[in-house]
């Protein structure tokens, strides 16, 4: 029998997670999670997908939510699956770290790609004028109402890539229209809509599961309740909930964010406005959430 010791394989960092491959042969890996507080993982199935999968939490907990259930799995206990069958949306209470053990090699596959768009989307906003933490308040906020409105663990799975990911597709859009000061023409504003458009096509050709299935977040998230936003002009429950919700979350942000061409302003002021818009540029559900969560605050 052999045993060596050494590092981790490979190790990347998203923020909030670091992944370590510790050990891999046989198609069989064996991943090592650190979870900051407030964080979120999620797992899905992907297509001809047949792995055993088991989850075992070395330290912290993970909080495993279900349709407005909340499942905790504490240090010592132990998810399995094989194959997972419906998306499994998790999130940290406190600093959490767990074994990730796979039959089928997924590291690469899951960690890179992800990565890789996450920071395309911080490099877009940073030139939109937005500071680099715009994607992260997105998603959180958006993950807090989520949560308050009792999404299921596939929407909130969504959820969490999609907000992230929501302005993506500017990468394709000129920076002389992108940085203007001034007023946009009516040309110029038809090539900014199609910001939406071009995200959800950059998520759909990674062909990753993930990605794809937060797709429609991406390019339905500038579309309002009466049906006057874009790209096609849907209204009401027409517009799938998730991009509802990061709809009024981006219109809030953009509102209380100080940016290069734009002051920030007052948040009493902007939330007075924002429920004035209760029912017709946002939908109902979302704002009556939201302000459920900033009474309780």
């Amino acid at each position: 029998m052999h045993f060596s010791k050494g590092k981790a394989i490979e190790t990347r960092t998203i923020k909030g997670l670091t992944v370590s491959l510790l050990a891999s042969g046989f198609g069989t890996e064996v991943i090592h999670h650190a979870l900051k507080k407030d964080s979120k993982w999620a797992l899905g199935p992907d297509e001809g997908w047949q792995a055993l999968e088991v989850v075992f939490i070395l330290k912290g907990e993970l909080i495993w939510h279900q349709a407005g259930k909340e499942v905790r799995v504490r240090a010592g206990e132990t998810l399995s699956m094989q194959p997972i069958l419906q998306d499994a949306f998790f999130s940290a209470k406190v600093d959490t770290e767990f074994l990730y053990v796979t039959s089928e090699p997924v590291f690469h596959h899951y960690s890179q790609a992800v990565q890789e768009m996450m920071n395309l989307a911080v490099t877009v906003e940073e030139k939109d004028g937005y500071t680099a933490d715009h994607c992260e308040r997105i998603k959180d906020l958006s993950m807090m109402i989520g949560t308050e409105m009792k999404l299921n663990s596939q929407e909130m799975y969504e959820l969490n890539l999609g907000s992230f990911l929501h302005d993506v597709g500017k990468v394709k859009i000129p920076h002389s229209i992108l940085n203007k000061p001034a007023k946009l023409t009516d040309e110029e504003y038809s090539t900014m809509k199609l910001h939406t458009v071009y995200g959800a096509e950059m998520l759909e050709e990674t062909g990753l599961p993930n990605l794809v299935s937060a797709a429609y977040i991406v390019k339905h998230h500038h579309e309002r309740f009466n049906g006057s936003g874009y790209p096609y002009g849907l209204k009401g429950d027409e517009i799938p909930i998730a991009a509802a919700i990061v709809a009024f979350v981006d219109s809030y942000d953009a509102m209380t964010t100080e940016r290069v061409y734009s002051k920030a302003r007052p948040k009493e002021q902007v939330l007075e406005e924002l429920q004035q818009e209760k029912g017709i540029l946002y939908h109902p559900d979302v704002v009556d959430a939201f302000l459920s969560i900033a009474n309780k605050k």
